[in-house]
């Protein structure tokens, strides 16, 4: 997978304008919530800013401690973060209700401000769902005295999707976040994306020939952050209206009111976006109108092509606007967008908007099957480990804690190992549904209840439940288990007989002493 860390940069330098202090945000009319999730980590009560509505954290995450910054004059969204000093979990994981198959927008912003006395910020990782989709580095936006944000364009596969911080090697103190937003996106939206297999990290999201405020909500109903930028090339407003339903991307009007322009019969180059682009395949969306009063002659012809590959050949801006775009193109290093007029075209090409998003390979996801047993056997548990959040086997290095999973597809759960973990509660009848099981050792806990049926764990060679509290009687289906070659079922409180095919079972290692068998 391609490195995002570049990348990132350029939303680095949107956020220094987004979130630099609570004295330079404007007091806007109240406008209706927008739709989504906005939280706001380690708050201890709901703030209002602006049109939105933030809320605490309380239910998105079980573990971490928060802090608050003490510093002057910053936006409440900033002034609370909370972070993960626990060094044995693996990840640290939101979870958000959502609606399977539709994609969403996930923003997370990091205000470090020294909160725990260090020279500087962490390094550590973000994972969304089963996919590392980037490294941390807030280190020169906290010099400045800034916040960082990064967005990705993620399926929701599942009913919930997790938000994940993860530790790395070089990781030094604890990860830290201080808001989240997960926002619904229309079904046309970036729709020519496989997000079956792939998911999209933001580079770069601008209005061009413009300066000053960013667009976002209530323009944006999806509050998307539209940057401004403007360069060498002559700036110029638009004079007609724009109707965002008729682009699939449903850009704000705002964001396309002005563009950058040249002269009648000119070319016109833009260097976009500014920083450069580590090697990869990314999704590009450029947005055209013609600036001129609608008419019979408000039209412009002209070639789009991007570091010299042909993007679109005899595109027609008229005043209603037009968006084309590439779902997979190879990019790397400066980028530059060249617009070619044609010959009889009665003005110069222009250009008003774009965007950039990075490709991200999915990572993948524990089967369904699984994954869902395992999500059971967390709500179950009264004490779980502190990173059963999130997907239970991936990323591959951050699989929850006593959990091995296969390395081929489908990603199934082959062990679990919590043995003296101090958990108390009980086993799910969907246990039984981890049919990939191959050890079980949940030794020297204080589990109760029933042993729920076992019959298909077929793969299933040791089973270790001794010294728990479990009672009720041992299910005859656990004869079934043919490759059976360890159970452990001494000093719990079960009672009735033991059943005869387990008894009898040539090479099973079987241990029942400490019960209240007949």
């Amino acid at each position: 997978m391609p490195s995002s860390i570049a990348v990132t940069l350029l939303f680095i330098l949107v956020a220094a304008a987004l979130f630099p202090s609570a004295s330079s945000q404007p007091t806007a009319a109240p406008q209706p919530q927008p739709r989504g999730f906005y939280i706001n980590c380690g708050s201890d009560k709901e703030v209002q800013i602006g049109s939105v509505k933030w809320i605490q954290d309380d239910g998105f995450v079980s573990v971490g401690n928060v802090s608050a910054i003490n510093k002057p004059h910053l936006l409440p969204v900033l002034a609370t973060l909370r972070y993960f000093p626990d060094k044995t979990a693996r990840k640290y994981c939101y979870q958000v209700p959502v609606v399977r198959g539709t994609r969403y927008l996930v923003r997370t912003t990091y205000f470090y401000g020294g909160f725990d006395g260090g020279a500087d910020p962490p390094v550590f990782d973000q994972i969304v769902d089963g996919t590392r989709w980037s490294a941390v580095n807030t280190t020169d936006s906290f010099r400045r005295g800034m916040s960082t944000y990064f967005e990705v364009v993620a399926p929701a596969q599942g009913k919930t999707m997790s938000v994940c911080l993860a530790r790395r090697p070089d990781t030094t103190s604890s990860p830290f976040i201080s808001a989240i937003e997960v926002v619904d996106l229309a079904d046309s939206m970036y729709n020519a994306t496989d997000f079956s297999r792939f998911a999209m990290t933001t580079v770069a999201r601008s209005r061009f020939g413009s300066k000053g405020e960013i667009v976002s909500y209530p323009d944006d109903p999806y509050n998307r952050y539209w940057a401004p930028f403007s360069d060498a090339n002559p700036a110029v407003e638009s004079h007609s209206p724009i109707a965002p339903d008729d682009f699939w991307n449903l850009p704000p009007a705002k964001a396309l009111k002005a563009g950058v322009t040249a002269s009648r019969g000119k070319k016109l180059a833009v260097q976009w976006p500014p920083a450069e682009l580590p090697a990869a395949s990314y999704y590009v969306a450029l947005y055209f109108q013609d600036s001129r009063t609608a008419s019979p002659f408000s039209w412009r012809v002209f070639d789009v092509a991007v570091n010299g590959q042909e993007f679109f050949r005899g595109l027609n801006a008229s005043a209603a606007g037009v968006m084309v775009y590439s779902s997979m193109m190879r990019l790397a290093g400066k980028t530059e967008i060249l617009l070619t007029p044609n010959e009889t075209s009665p003005v110069g090409p222009m250009i008003n908007a774009g965007e950039i998003y990075m490709i991200l390979p999915l990572g993948g996801r524990t089967t369904t099957r699984d994954a869902g047993a395992m999500e059971d056997l967390a709500r179950s548990f009264k004490n779980p480990p502190p990173d059963w959040a999130g997907d239970p086997c991936l990323p591959r290095n951050n699989s929850w804690n006593g959990v091995e999973c296969s390395e081929e597809l489908p990603v199934r759960v082959l062990s679990l190992d919590l043995k003296n973990h101090g958990l108390s509660g009980s086993l799910p009848d969907s246990f039984g549904n981890l049919t990939a099981l191959k050890t079980i050792y949940l030794s020297g806990n204080k589990l109760s209840g029933s042993i729920p049926d076992l019959s298909g764990m077929r793969t299933l060679t040791a089973l270790h439940l001794d010294g728990n509290q479990f009672n009720g009687t041992i299910n005859p289906s656990m004869e079934k288990l043919i490759n059976l070659k360890e159970l452990y079922l001494n000093n719990n409180n079960l009672t009735g007989q033991i059943p005869i095919g387990l008894k009898n079972k040539p090479g099973l290692d079987l241990r029942t002493e400490g019960n209240k068998f007949g």
